[in-house]
């Protein structure tokens, strides 16, 4: 049993490789196709076979997709608020760096998790029963946060408009009859925004520095790791809540913060929020995202012994997500100074742009256009591209309030 399920993990840590550094291939694409073909496999191969594949996937992806996010520009709702800083971080040949910083918040949060796992355990059920009437109260209260932080009565007030006019966007977005709406609206908000104010800019990327050395303060990577941890267990309980909104929550909760320790928390909350989410499948019987769902039908309910095995796995397949990590970074970081950069931000443009028409239409590629156009104007007023998050806040507000 040992060695199937240690092949399961190599399989699925593949897929998170592939889903991981390439745009617009989203794990819960995966999740899906293998449960559709899930009645021949399981001929052949358990349940719980399938599952470990599905779950190393997500937990690798958590590591590897801070690579596009980083040397690309192209990001998913995880790695969307760490965008600005490892692409600054890129421009100053630190490409390298801005993802290790990643991976050590992603592991250290992975481990976190798995210390505080019997808390959790009986946590979780408590936080779900009695925080969900006050979880809008809360993300409105980050809301302001967010803004009051912008310097001025301009600042403030371009904040707040950058706010609402991507929640107005948000709210028609996820009314609207589309597969995966946040692929469109995201991609075009921190992705395509970046890359056509790089190409405005003419940027060129520097020689990337590959070091080993990298001085972390210990006072400082602790706040970061527990803001992440704690960030991503609250909205992960929640329905319509996932590592964009933890981003939000955990940049309130860390205070100004570093560059360095922001993206430590950032990578933090990823692979957190993924982990809470297979302990809300077993503590509340909830599935809060698209590859935790098919873990759930293929499963059904949950023992202890399967929660046990599913957490090794989660473990394993975090340890091999650090390894594969800095191996395709150290890749992205030689070849990414050898190619015609402005050439490479229109290629990932037009790839984005037909992965977005191939699964949402004409509609999607009117919703990137839209959240494009959104995301340069904080470059033009000089604030945060964070309040670019209302897209998905703003919703989640309502949801919550009304």
């Amino acid at each position: 049993m040992f060695i199937e399920i240690f092949a399961a993990i190599l399989v699925g840590s593949l897929f998170g490789i592939v889903t991981g550094i390439t745009p617009g291939i989203h794990i819960n694409l995966v999740a899906a196709l293998l449960l559709v073909i899930s009645p021949v496999l399981l001929h052949y191969f358990s349940p719980i076979i399938l599952a470990s594949v599905i779950i190393s996937m997500s937990i690798v992806h958590t590591f590897l997709d801070f690579i596009p996010g980083c040397f690309l520009g192209a990001p998913d709702e995880s790695t969307a608020m760490a965008i600005m800083p490892t692409h600054r971080l890129l421009l100053e040949g630190k490409g390298f760096e801005a993802v290790k910083l990643a991976t050590i918040g992603s592991f250290l949060g992975l481990l976190v998790v798995l210390i505080m796992l019997p808390a959790l355990i009986l946590g979780v059920p408590w936080i779900f029963n009695n925080l969900k009437n006050y979880i809008g109260i809360i993300l409105l209260a980050v809301a302001f946060y967010m803004i009051s932080r912008e310097k001025g009565v301009k600042g403030k007030f371009w904040a707040l408009f950058i706010f609402v006019i991507s929640g107005i966007l948000g709210i028609l977005t996820f009314s609207l009859d589309i597969k995966d709406p946040l692929f469109p609206m995201l991609s075009g908000m921190f992705g395509i925004s970046m890359l056509l104010t790089s190409l405005s800019q003419k940027v060129r990327i520097p020689e990337q520095k590959i070091s080993n050395e990298l001085e972390i303060p210990r006072g400082e990577l602790g706040k970061s790791i527990f803001a992440g941890t704690i960030s991503g267990t609250l909205v992960s309980i929640f329905p319509g809540m996932g590592p964009a909104q933890a981003a939000i929550l955990g940049s309130g909760l860390v205070g100004k913060t570093r560059e360095y320790m922001y993206i430590v928390l950032i990578g933090a909350i990823g692979t957190v929020s993924m982990m809470l989410s297979l302990i809300t499948l077993y503590t509340i019987d909830k599935a809060r995202n698209g590859s935790i769902v098919v873990v759930q039908k293929l499963l059904g309910q949950i023992n202890l012994s399967m929660f046990s095995l599913i957490m090794a796995v989660s473990l394993i397949a975090g340890a091999i997500g650090v390894f594969l990590t800095m191996f395709f970074t150290r890749i992205f970081s030689k070849i990414i100074t050898k190619v015609n950069y402005s050439g490479l931000c229109i290629l990932i443009i037009l790839f984005v742009a037909s992965l977005v028409f191939y699964f949402t239409g004409w509609i999607g590629i009117l919703v990137m256009m839209t959240s494009t156009a959104i995301g340069i104007v904080p470059g033009i007023v000089n604030v945060g591209r964070n309040h670019g998050m209302g897209a998905l806040l703003l919703p989640v507000i309502l949801y919550f309030l009304l």
